[in-house]
């Protein structure tokens, strides 16, 4: 089973709006095989808790628009670690700082990406942290590249 067209259109649009709010190294990673409960992880970057802020409002706020309101949001007050369930998707958005120290890419790397258009990929191409040595996704401020 593979993420519903449903959750990649929306994820796709979540990534264009934290893409707009200029987050970085946008992924998408289609977790439906290893969970019940959603389809699709989004993961972005932000550089400050401003910017992790700014960008978890524009995602809500597009998603909004598309009809779809959160079920569940996490760590909005500290802006470090933000969570934010859609249901069939789930955003994260990280300070930079701590998305390189708790790499939720080498936790999920057995769970394919997902493509994102060229305008919803943000500062990095999730390509460019691809480690051909063992086929998890990486951040370029992993220390392993």
């Amino acid at each position: 089973m593979t993420a519903t067209e449903r959750a990649t259109e929306l994820a796709i649009i979540a990534a264009r709006a934290a893409s707009d709010i200029k987050a970085q190294e946008i992924i998408a990673l289609d977790v439906s095989e290893q969970l019940v409960l959603t389809d699709v992880f989004l993961i972005a970057s932000g550089a400050s808790e401003r910017q992790v802020s700014a960008i978890v409002d524009s995602v809500e706020e597009a998603l909004f628009k598309e009809g779809v309101k959160p079920i569940r949001r996490e760590g909005k007050t500290e802006a470090r670690w933000v969570l934010i369930d859609f249901g069939d998707v789930v955003v994260h958005v990280q300070h930079a700082e701590d998305r390189t120290y708790y790499a939720l890419e080498r936790l999920w790397k057995d769970c394919p990406a997902i493509p994102l258009p060229e305008d919803a990929r943000g500062g990095g191409d999730a390509a460019e942290y691809q480690d051909p040595d063992d086929g998890a996704i990486h951040l370029a401020g992993d220390s392993r590249l």
